[in-house]
């Protein structure tokens, strides 16, 4: 089906794009001074570092391919897409810390089948939302993060991953919620994307500044996969292919336990900028 394949073929190259961004975020915020647990100190420093920069860039970049993803494919399977980026990032990781060990390996196989899995079962996206209750809901979401995350910056890494994966999962939501024509309730939804990126993006940076990045993203990938795939299959009508249950199912639940693998058990010493990367 072209448009299901060109869904999937953005969501992999936006998982490629999220991946290597994610180790040069961790580098950037790794150099700056002090942990950036306050958020418009954060966004400051950041506007002036060139690195941080060209991560939002490629982040943007990302985010239109994912966002084609989210339109083409269930949220469940496009935010799964996503998943392929703990790989990628895993292989670049090398370059802030040390490298995987074997249940860190381990962990990112599971993913990558419970993936295939997924892809095999998709059935056809549901349609866009674009009522007035709908936009309430995703900024009553947007100040709920907004308020978790002014209480729990000071969280270990991994957990502030789960936040921030949260935040994007309300991102990935809230897209569902972007249409023609253009109205009141569309644009509301369309604002609450940036409005939730924000907090999420600081949220794991905040996470990678003193933990590892697979560890890190590992917790992300956990909340942005499943919240999605719930509202999505329960809401907003999105379909699975007769008889592929059980293995759409089993696709979930090895991709999150790959996740959780990586969360557990891959917790190396984070390098310091001045260290020497070694191969």
């Amino acid at each position: 089906m072209p448009v299901q394949a060109l869904g999937l073929t953005a969501g992999l190259l936006s998982a490629a794009v999220f991946g290597v961004a994610a180790v040069v975020q961790a580098q950037a915020v790794r150099r700056q001074p002090g942990s950036p647990d306050r958020l418009w100190g954060f966004v400051a420093h950041s506007l002036r570092d060139p690195r941080m920069m060209a991560v939002v860039g490629a982040y943007l970049v990302g985010f239109v391919l994912h966002a084609v993803a989210i339109w083409f494919l269930p949220l469940y399977l496009a935010q799964a897409m996503v998943a392929m980026s703990l790989p990628v990032s895993a292989l670049a990781s090398h370059r802030v810390e040390h490298a995987l060990q074997r249940a860190g390996w381990a962990g990112v196989a599971l993913v990558t089948v419970g993936l295939v899995l997924l892809s095999l079962g998709a059935g056809e996206p549901g349609a866009v939302i674009t009522t007035t209750p709908f936009a309430l809901l995703l900024w009553v979401g947007v100040a709920a993060l907004a308020l978790t995350s002014m209480v729990g910056r000071r969280l270990p890494g991994p957990l502030l991953g789960l936040v921030a994966g949260l935040g994007y999962a309300g991102s990935a939501v809230s897209v569902r919620g972007v249409g023609m024509p253009v109205e009141a309730a569309v644009v509301a939804a369309a604002l609450a994307v940036p409005a939730f990126s924000l907090v999420a993006f600081w949220l794991y940076s905040l996470g990678m500044h003193g933990a590892a990045v697979p560890s890190t993203t590992a917790s992300l990938i956990v909340a942005q996969t499943f919240v999605p795939a719930a509202v999505g299959v329960a809401l907003l009508g999105d379909e699975v292919r007769a008889g592929w249950w059980p293995a759409v199912g089993l696709g979930l639940a090895l991709s999150m336990a790959g996740a959780v693998v990586l969360a557990l058990r891959h917790q190396p010493e984070v390098r310091s900028p001045a260290s020497p990367a070694t191969h």
